[in-house]
């Protein structure tokens, strides 16, 4: 299993307040980052288990959902549901999207 699969799950547990207060103001943003997020971890594993053209398109997908959950919080951080995500949160967001983007090549 890759490291940023636990990297992830922490980023999920970070993001709980952001995902409820996001939630009050807009249900569809926030459902749609909660199904991101959770998303990478769920390709993660996947591919974690997978061989050859199936373990490149998992992580494909979780590299893709990755960048969709940082978008999410940034859409949320604009709209003014939230306040400035984080810089160590999008730090380790980025860690797990270049470590995906180096194993989905």
């Amino acid at each position: 299993m890759l490291k940023i699969y636990d990297d992830m799950l922490e980023v999920l547990r970070a993001i709980r307040g952001a995902v409820g207060a996001i939630e009050k103001r807009d249900p569809d943003l926030a459902r749609q980052l909660r199904r991101a997020a959770s998303s990478v971890v769920l390709n993660i594993a996947e591919g974690s288990g997978s061989f050859g053209r199936v373990r490149t398109m998992r992580y494909r997908t979780a590299l893709g959902s990755a960048r969709e959950t940082l978008a999410c919080l940034r859409v949320g951080e604009a709209l003014g549901y939230v306040e400035t995500v984080p810089t160590a949160l999008t730090a380790q967001i980025d860690r797990v999207i270049g470590t995906l983007v180096r194993v989905a090549a």
